[in-house]
This record gives structure tokens, sequence and C-alpha cells, in this order.
């Protein structure tokens, strides 16, 4: 019997239509599922034949063993996350078993859940004239974050920032954003429970943040996104590509300020 093979899949935030076509297809095709229930709708299972496991209660030994003797019998076996896998996920520890074991296996990326706020929001998390990187984080906590990545060090940057996992401590968070330099009218967007049923948005100053997320109820499965450069003008934040005198690979520009450039795949 030829083995079978484990992919590992991203489900997105919460809203089931925001898992890609092809993890949707590998989870109809599965011979068994096992997913994080606490974070990832039932809903993507309706009308799925294969058995689907809730691994909360489960520890890492246990999944494992349901992944390794669906492989191993020529199944395909569909380890389903929530958001995107390679973000503060535990794929690393379950792939390094399958592989001591000789298992293949892959990964289907999803939607994180600091990108459905943005979209949620409607805000652009890089802003032509103003920031061009963005970082996502955590607070250190019972997971441990390198003191060169500590939210202040992160913060002195100006970029914008995404933090993730913290929202039990919304009045350090804007403490520790505060002291790495950024103003205390810089805006925040707070996602709370992005696509699940009920899910919300709220913005606020920075110098808010905390008091938004207790009034709100805020205490987990919240995002906070920081974003300088939100109040760039109009005309003094529009992205290059489009500019009729911009020249780049795909269009020759015309008029005042013509320039060579990258094409709109490289910008």
């Amino acid at each position: 019997m030829a083995q079978g093979k484990v992919w590992f899949i991203g489900a997105g935030p919460g809203d089931p239509e925001l898992i890609t076509v092809k993890g949707a297809r590998l989870i109809k095709s599965a011979d068994l599922i096992v997913y994080a229930g606490s974070l990832v709708p039932r809903a993507l299972f309706e009308g799925v034949t294969a058995p689907a496991i809730d691994s909360a209660p489960l520890s890492l030994p246990e999944t494992h063993a349901l992944l390794r003797d669906c492989a191993l019998s020529g199944g395909l076996a569909a380890r389903v996350h929530t958001g995107e896998p390679a973000l503060f996920g535990a794929v690393r520890e379950q792939a390094a078993l399958l592989d001591a074991d000789g298992i293949d296996w892959d990964v289907v990326p999803g939607v994180s859940s600091a990108f459905a706020t943005a979209a949620a929001a409607k805000v652009s998390l890089t802003v032509p004239g103003g920031p061009q990187t963005f970082i996502i984080t955590r607070l250190s906590g019972r997971t441990p974050v390198p003191e060169a990545e500590s939210l202040p060090r992160l913060a002195a940057h100006g970029a914008a920032l995404a933090v993730l996992l913290s929202a039990s401590e919304p009045e350090r968070v804007q403490a520790e954003l505060l002291q790495g330099g950024y103003t205390p009218d810089t805006l925040v967007v707070l996602g709370h429970k992005i696509g699940w049923p009920g899910g919300e948005v709220v913005r606020t100053r920075l110098d808010g943040l905390a008091q938004a997320a207790r009034s709100h109820g805020f205490t987990r499965q919240t995002v906070f996104l920081v974003l300088p450069g939100q109040d760039l003008p109009a005309g003094a934040s529009q992205s290059r590509l489009y500019d009729p005198g911009f020249t780049h690979g795909w269009r020759e520009g015309v008029g005042e300020g013509q320039n060579s450039g990258p094409g709109p795949q490289e910008d």
C-alpha cells in the first residue's frame, strides 16, 4: 500500500469563505481531519464525510498518532490550523514527528487575522510616503520573546505593526508601544473575532488603546494594528505605480515627471 500524506492547512481567521480553494479541496478529499476546535469553524466541514476530530483536548503525541496512522494506511490527513500556519503555530513540532516517521507532509497557507483585520477596517498597512514595513509580533508571556524583539524595540522602527495573542494585557501593550516612540495620536485598529459572528472593528488613538479594549470587553481573540502615517494627505501618499508619468516594464510614462521603475509585479 502506498503511503499517504499529511497536509497542514491554514483555515483563516474564522470566516469559512476565507480559506484557499486548495485548502477547501484538500479538506473535502481528506480521509481524516484533525482541527483546532476552539478557533476553526465547523462550517468548513459541512458535507464532508471524513471524521473530523477536535485536537483541543489532545496532546502532541495523541495528535501525531492520528495523523501518522492515517498516512501510514495510505490516507490523506488534513491538519487544519487557524489563521496562517507559519505564524505562532505548532507546525514545526508536528512536522518533526512526521519526519522522524518518514511521513510526507506539506503546507497550505491561510489568511492571518492581522490581514483580515486590515481588510475589515479598510486600511492599508503600508503607505506611500509613510511606513513601508509591517511587523507582526506579540507580547512576551508564557511564551518568551527575545529581548531584541521586545515591543518597545520594535516600536522604535516606526513601522506599521500588529500585536497578536496579547489581548489580556492591553495596558501593557499601550505602555510599551508609547515607550518605543509611537506618538499618542497614532491610529490603532482593534479587530475582535474578525471573521466570526459578532466580530467587531474599533478605531482609536494609541493613548486610548487600553480603555477601548476594556470598555468593549476585548480580552481575547483581538488584533491590535498600529498604523502610523494614516493621516498623510492623499496627494502625498499615492502610489507612483499608476502615475501617468511613471514608466515601468508594462507601460511607457508620458508627460512631466516621467521616471522609470519596476513593473506592477515588483512594486
